[in-house]
């Protein structure tokens, strides 16, 4: 166990945030933490990491245990760097306590190599360090850093970059790296997958995947909780609920759940209803007082069941449309994405070609900065460009902006809906809102105070007044928590009409896409459904290239071998020196087998109690592992000459 926290309760201005909270953290735990945007998941987190203490609100005890020795780390924005430090100094400064035990190490070598008469202490001191030094990593740290740099997108140009100087998401991306070669026992990653592109994404699931420690996650990436995580905990009602499973089992236990709370809140109402049905019409008369009152008795110890919350999926988002236009819908013909203007002109893609059927529901994706939400203004002749886009006659497009710079800030969200729909009654336009969970006072709130999320439904609520038989999404799920996506894909799912978006949701993308289509500088590739096609699509093409370029340059040393016996004459004593030459890269590399072998078998002995705890063993076998190194070198040296 790493760690156990019993009855934990938070109270901000009267409101109750976490309410009784247990949790258990076991040393290979992988827990996806979620719940509605306020829940009190980041509150949680702060107290599991001693930023917060928790408050006493019931009789019970509060609890929070670690385990001794074990370490947790707290992703958080830019958290933990130093900015006035290069990129690689942050990263080795991980290691500090390791440069501390190489320099006892150096200490005590010099010092047993000077003096023959050595305390048995000391020896026993440098055995015990050598092994930490070499179980912590130690000979493998500058390669463990560049491993994970590079994983997270950083190449050897920015080892030596003041980090200062980097952008937020890359400081981010920074403060990951030096969390997993810090390597603690429970880390905790807060929106880990924010400011990173797909190829990042999916080499830190595969990290992780293998990580020793347990992990904590907060995420509203589904897709990467469904990868990593054995256990999902939801925050509702200020209660924590454990389920046994990744995501997507999630989705169906707590259906399976929220169904029997139904069931139960249900019958408890109606056996309430009945109750004091029979209290009212009997508590008054003499003869049945006395059973009346033993009712109001029972109704009072009732435990009441609550009702459950009100499902998002409850709002009634639909995007519907009323002229169906024709089958062959758009053709783009070599089409360039620009960004700026004059001379600061910059072309991103120079040649793009495609069609788009009726119907289809096409993703867009691509690195990061390749013009993938400008190709959707361009589309739509918001943007200057070349070639040509020919859109079918009885095209109605709707349009979802990534930041809804399309809304006015000054409106209140009422305004701006009467701004757009005039003709709309007050009580349409809040019964419209109320399809997307804008209720109550939020109506009156301005745009420009409201959370990104609370925009982004505003922005569905006039498409589906707008009624378009093409939606254009650039980005749609990006401030939604994972309730509201859930709902908006049903919704998108089940449209009829034809969806072009841009999105790095690979959830949305493998529910929602039936064709994939990657931008890069070269163009466009075409792929079939969503995500996981497109990745196993993309990875057997890419291993058919390879092979046909190794066969393909097999062939090509082939053919060169064959002219060059046709053109060489070889005399016999040629002959007889290319024979010894074949004949002693053989031996060499059979020496070297050998040699390799009894290098990683004194490897292995110097790891032995009764080998490090003698001196003169381990240094005599240390010694001969130095020995088959250099060896090895100038055997591989010969081998190369002989080879060329």
């Amino acid at each position: 166990m790493i760690l156990d926290l019993n009855n934990i309760s938070k109270v901000y201005n009267g409101n109750i945030i976490l309410d009784g909270v247990d949790l258990t953290i076991e040393n290979h735990d992988r827990i996806g933490l979620i719940g509605r945007n306020g829940c009190g998941k980041t509150t949680l987190l702060r107290i599991i990491t001693g930023k917060e203490i928790p408050d006493r609100i019931n009789s019970k005890d509060v609890k929070i245990s670690i385990t001794d020795n074990s370490s947790i780390g707290y992703l958080q924005q830019h958290s933990g760097l130093d900015k006035s430090s290069t990129v690689m100094q942050e990263m080795k400064s991980v290691f500090v306590h390791l440069d501390k035990v190489l320099d006892r190490m150096k200490q005590l070598e010099r010092y047993m190599s000077e003096n023959e008469n050595i305390d048995e202490s000391l020896s026993v001191e440098y055995s015990k360090i050598s092994t930490y030094y070499e179980v912590n990593d130690g000979y493998n740290r500058d390669f463990k850093i560049k491993t994970i740099l590079n994983g997270m997108g950083f190449a050897e140009d920015t080892y030596n970059r003041t980090i200062s100087g980097f952008s937020g998401g890359e400081k981010t991306r920074l403060a990951l790296a030096k969390l997993l070669l810090e390597q603690p026992k429970l880390l905790i990653l807060d929106e880990p997958t924010n400011h990173l592109d797909f190829k990042t994404v999916m080499w830190l699931e595969d990290y992780l995947k293998d990580y020793k420690g347990a992990l904590l996650i907060v995420s509203h990436d589904r897709y990467f909780l469904d990868k990593l995580c054995t256990s999902i905990c939801e925050i509702e009602r200020s209660k924590l609920t454990r389920y046994k499973g990744n995501y997507s089992t999630y989705t169906i236990l707590k259906k399976q759940a929220v169904n029997t709370q139904w069931k139960q809140f249900e019958k408890q109402q109606k056996e309430i209803s009945k109750m004091q049905d029979y209290v009212a019409k009997n508590l008054v008369r003499a003869s049945t007082s006395k059973s009346a009152k033993s009712r109001v008795k029972a109704l009072d110890r009732m435990e009441i069941i609550e009702k459950p919350l009100g499902n998002e999926k409850n709002s009634k988002l639909s995007f519907e449309y009323g002229i169906e236009p024709p089958f062959d819908l758009l053709k783009v013909k070599n089409i360039d994405i620009s960004v700026g203007s004059g001379s600061n002109r910059k072309t991103l893609v120079d040649t793009l070609s495609f069609e788009v059927k009726r119907g289809e529901k096409i993703a867009i994706i691509g690195d990061n900065g390749i013009g993938k939400s400008t190709l959707l203004k361009v589309l739509q002749g918001k943007i200057p460009h070349k070639g040509r886009i020919s859109w079918a006659n009885n095209v109605k497009i709707s349009y979802f902006e990534q930041e809804s710079t399309n809304l006015n800030p000054a409106n209140t969200v009422m305004e701006e809906i009467h701004y757009r729909y005039p003709t709309m009654s007050d009580l349409e336009v809040r019964s419209l809102l109320g399809k997307v969970r804008i209720t109550g006072e939020n109506v009156f709130k301005q745009i420009g105070v409201i959370s990104g999320g609370e925009r982004a439904k505003v922005c569905f609520a006039i498409m589906m007044l707008e009624k378009g038989n093409v939606l254009i999404l650039d980005e749609p799920t990006n401030h939604l928590d994972i309730f509201v996506k859930e709902v908006l894909e049903d919704a998108l799912c089940d449209y009829t009409g034809t969806i072009l978006f841009v999105s790095h949701d690979r959830y949305l993308l493998n529910k929602l896409s039936t064709r994939t289509m990657e931008i890069t500088a070269n163009g466009v590739k075409d792929f079939t459904g969503g995500f996981d096609d497109y990745v196993k699509f993309k990875s057997e093409r890419e291993n058919a290239i390879r092979v046909a370029q190794d066969e393909e340059k097999r062939l090509a040393e082939l053919h060169k071998a064959k002219d060059s016996k046709i053109k060489t004459y070889k005399s016999k004593e040629q002959r007889t020196l290319e024979a010894k030459k074949r004949q002693r890269i053989k031996d060499i590399e059979s020496l070297m087998e050998t040699l390799q072998s009894e290098q990683a078998t004194l490897e292995e002995e110097i790891t032995l109690k009764e080998v490090f705890s003698n001196y003169e063993l381990m240094n005599e076998k240390c010694s001969r592992i130095d020995e088959i190194k250099n060896l090895c070198d100038s055997l591989f040296e010969e081998w190369a000459k002989l080879n060329e």
